[in-house]
C-alpha cells in the first residue's frame, strides 16, 4: 500500500462512524475557533498600537526623564538649597524635572549627538476667525506624526502651524475638515508678568481622537511650541533656572544606545527608546492574549482525549480487518501510519473549519464594532481583529500535531495486534 493509498483509506475510514467523528471534530473546532479569535485579537490590537504610535519617535531617539531621589528623607534634616534643584521641585506635583545642568550632562555623554528638552506650554485660549475664544490645552509636538487625520497633515517642524480636533469644527465655524485646513487661528499666551499676546498659526490638519486620547487637543509644530514657550517665560529675571519635563537625545549609532542608557542611569536619569516604550505596551497585550489562548488550549486538550476515544473504538471495531491486512502482508508501520493519518485528518478537518470560522466571525465583528455606526466607530483607526496568515497556519499545524500525538496510542495498539488472534475476534 502506497502512502497515497494510506491517506485515501484513512479519509474513508474517518467517516465510518459519522456521529463519533463529527463530535470529535466539533470539539477540535471549538478549540481552533477560540484560539483563532484570541490570537487575532492580539494581532489586531498590536497593529493598532503600532499604527497609533508610528511616527511618535525614531529609532535613534532616547527619551530622558529624571529619576525621583528615594534616598533623601525628612528625618535627615533640612537640605541645602541648589538653584538647579529648585527648578525641578514643586512642578507637576513635585515630579522630578530635568534642569539645565541635567541637559548639559546628557549632551556630554559619549554617543549623544543632540538633546532637545521637552517644554510645557500653558496656552490661554484659541481664537477663531469669528473672534470667539476657547480654552486651550496643547498636545506635545512629538505626537503629531502618530495622529489619525480626517484632513490635512501633521504640522511642519519649522512652520507656525497647528492641528485642531474634528470635534472643534462646528465651534470654530468650519463646515468640514477640508474647509479648516489652511485657515488661520490665534493662540493667546500670558507671560510670567501677566502680559498677554496673540500668535497666529495655520491649521495644517484636522485630527480624530484615538483610543489613547491623542488627537483630542490641538497640537502645535515644534518651532511654534518653542515660540510660545519663549514668550511664556519672558518678562522674568534672565537668570531664572529652567526645568523640563523630559528631553529627547539623538543617538545615531544604535549599538551605543544601551551604553547611553546605562550612563544616564548612573547620572540619576531614565532613558527609554521608542522600542522600549512600544515593547512595554506589547508585553501587556501579549500577556492578556496568552491567558485567553490558554482557555483555547484547554479545549484542544479535551478534544485530544476525544480523538483517543474515537480511534480506540475504531481499532476495537476493526480488529478482524486489521488481522486481514496483516495476513495480506501489510507491515505494522503501515497500519500505524493508517490510524495516525486518521487522527491527523480529524485534526485537519476540525482546525480548518475552526480557523475559517474564527476568521469569519472576527472579521465581521471587527467591521460591525469599528465600522460606521458601530459601538467603537468613534475611536479612529481602531482594529479589534487582525489576520496573520503565518499565525493561522501555525494554529492548524499545532492542532494536527496534537491530533497525531493523541492518535499514537490507538495506532500503536493496532500495529501490535497479532493477525491470528485478530482474525478470530468476534
Amino acid at each position: 500500500m502506497k502512502a497515497t493509498d494510506v491517506v485515501t483509506t484513512a479519509l474513508g475510514n474517518t467517516m465510518r462512524s459519522k456521529a463519533r467523528t463529527i463530535l470529535t471534530v466539533i470539539a477540535i473546532f471549538i478549540g481552533a475557533f477560540t484560539l483563532t479569535l484570541t490570537s487575532g485579537l492580539g494581532v489586531g490590537i498590536n497593529q493598532y498600537v503600532d499604527r497609533a504610535l508610528e511616527g511618535f519617535g525614531d529609532q535613534d531617539q532616547i527619551y530622558v526623564q529624571k529619576i525621583a531621589d528615594q534616598t533623601e528623607t525628612t528625618s535627615q534634616g533640612p537640605q541645602k538649597y541648589d538653584p538647579d534643584e529648585a527648578a525641578s521641585d514643586g512642578m507637576f506635583g513635585g515630579m522630578p524635572m530635568l534642569s539645565e545642568g541635567d541637559i548639559e550632562t546628557v549632551r556630554g555623554i559619549d554617543g549623544v549627538e543632540s538633546v532637545d528638552p521637552t517644554v510645557f506650554v500653558s496656552a490661554t485660549y484659541l481664537e477663531a476667525q469669528n473672534g470667539d475664544q476657547y480654552r486651550l490645552t496643547l498636545g506635545a509636538p512629538g505626537q503629531s506624526g502618530s495622529l489619525e487625520y480626517a484632513a490635512g497633515e501633521s504640522p511642519a517642524r519649522d512652520a507656525d502651524e497647528i492641528t485642531i480636533p474634528s470635534t472643534w469644527l462646528d465651534a470654530l465655524g468650519y463646515d468640514d475638515a477640508e474647509a479648516a485646513v489652511g485657515e488661520t487661528v490665534k493662540v493667546g499666551m500670558t507671560n510670567v508678568v501677566g502680559e498677554e499676546q496673540d500668535f497666529d498659526a495655520t491649521i495644517s490638519g484636522v485630527t480624530d481622537e484615538m483610543i489613547s486620547g491623542a488627537g483630542a487637543d490641538p497640537v502645535p509644530s515644534s518651532s511654534f511650541n518653542e515660540k510660545l514657550y519663549d514668550y511664556q517665560v519672558s518678562g522674568g529675571p534672565d537668570d531664572t533656572p529652567q526645568a523640563y519635563i523630559a528631553a529627547t537625545a539623538v543617538v545615531p549609532d544604535l549599538d551605543q544606545q544601551n551604553q547611553v542608557k546605562t550612563d544616564l542611569s548612573d547620572e540619576g536619569m531614565l532613558g527609554m527608546t521608542f522600542e522600549d516604550q512600544l515593547g512595554a505596551i506589547r508585553g501587556v497585550i501579549n500577556a492578556v492574549t496568552w491567558v485567553l489562548n490558554g482557555f483555547a488550549l484547554i479545549a484542544l486538550l479535551a478534544a485530544a482525549f476525544g480523538i483517543v476515544n474515537t480511534l480506540l473504538m475504531s481499532v476495537q471495531e476493526r480488529t478482524r480487518e486489521i488481522g486481514l491486512m496483516k495476513s495480506l502482508g501489510m507491515s505494522p508501520g503501515k497500519i500505524f501510519g493508517l490510524f495516525s493519518s486518521e487522527a491527523v485528518l480529524i485534526g485537519l478537518i476540525g482546525s480548518l473549519i475552526g480557523v475559517g470560522g474564527g476568521v469569519l466571525v472576527g472579521t465581521v465583528a471587527n467591521a460591525a464594532l469599528t465600522g460606521e455606526g458601530g459601538a467603537l466607530s468613534s475611536v479612529a483607526g481602531l482594529t479589534l481583529y487582525g489576520i496573520a496568515p503565518v499565525q493561522l497556519l501555525g494554529i492548524v499545524v499545532l492542532i494536527m500535531v496534537i491530533a497525531f500525538i493523541a492518535g499514537t496510542l490507538p495506532a500503536a495498539r493496532a500495529a501490535r495486534k497479532d493477525p491470528i488472534e485478530a482474525l478470530r475476534y468476534e
